[in-house]
């Protein structure tokens, strides 16, 4: 108890700094995440939910794992949840890889002495700057079968023009097409950073031992970029598989293009009964697989000498 109170009296001022936060991050992440598990043991919905203005009490019950098996039997009518991880999956680590592949070459091309270099800069970090919901709009019009632009350059070289965003697997297609432009900045920023943090030392002595440019960049570049792109990597992946403004606003209630944020969120605020439990099971699931991803890449980056 001395120690507590010592390191009390030596820190206080540390603490009263720390505070704030804490009781920021306890109101508005940690309280509403218990709620949400506790919630997803219940058969909580709209009309078992307390409502003061009806003056009706709450008559949910505890069910137990109740909710955990009927989503993970992969019932339809539960969300598929198979399905629906599969295509998350499949909409997380095209997104990735395709935001790493272009962030990288971007970042290679303006780490070099370039005329306009600064204008190049500033344009290519343009989609990140603007809002996520303004670009989904003008994405959202461009992709249109009837008057957008995209449909019309096509058949103007004799295309037919797709649905885009109807209910076929193009819907997909084209939201991770947007979201491909709107991560690339992003990844195109930390890489660059990377690159010029690299010693210019090490490239003048691989040329010097006769290194070709692709040696170069394996040897010298890649090694040299791991911590960052040990980073970036995993945001990415988290935010890419919580991203839900670009789907919702583009395609809205489209099964082609459901991932499991989505389904939550219509679970959540769709239907004559809004069921809250299912919804909560979806957000302890989602929170559940990026957690056991964390662990397994953090452990993988540990086994390959990463600090992390």
């Amino acid at each position: 108890m001395s120690t507590i109170r010592r390191a009390a009296e030596r820190y206080w001022y540390a603490y009263a700094m720390v505070l704030p936060v804490v009781v920021v991050v306890a109101v508005l992440v940690l309280l509403p995440l218990a709620q949400g598990v506790y919630f997803s043991f219940t058969n909580i919905n709209e009309s078992t939910i307390a409502n003061p203005v009806l003056d009706r009490p709450a008559t949910y019950d505890v069910v137990g794992l109740d909710n955990y098996r009927r989503v993970l039997s992969g019932d339809v009518s539960f969300g598929g949840f198979w399905t629906t991880l599969l295509r998350t999956l499949v909409w997380t680590f095209s997104c990735v890889v395709l935001h790493y592949a272009f962030g990288l070459v971007l970042a290679l091309l303006l780490n070099r002495e370039v005329r306009f270099r600064t204008l190049y800069r500033l344009l290519l970090i343009l989609p990140w700057a603007v809002p996520a919901f303004i670009s989904a709009f003008a994405w959202k019009y461009l992709f249109n079968a009837d008057y957008g632009l995209i449909n019309w350059m096509l058949e103007s070289v004799g295309i037919q023009g797709p649905v885009w965003l109807g209910q076929s697997n193009l819907a997909l297609v084209a939201v991770i097409i947007v979201n491909v432009w709107l991560g690339v900045p992003f990844m195109m920023v930390a890489l660059l950073g990377g690159l010029q943090s690299i010693p210019a030392d090490l490239y003048e002595a691989a040329e010097m031992d006769g290194a070709s440019p692709w040696q170069r960049f394996v040897n010298v570049t890649l090694p040299g970029l791991r911590s960052v792109s040990a980073t970036v990597v995993l945001l990415g992946i988290i935010w890419t598989f919580n991203m839900f403004p670009v789907i919702f606003l583009i395609t809205g209630q489209n099964p082609n293009t459901r991932i499991l944020i989505t389904y939550a969120f219509e679970r959540f605020f769709s239907g004559a009964s809004r069921d809250y439990a299912i919804a909560s099971t979806y957000g302890v699931l989602i929170l559940s697989v990026l957690l056991v991803f964390a662990a397994a890449y953090r452990r993988v980056l540990r086994q390959q000498g990463e600090v992390w």
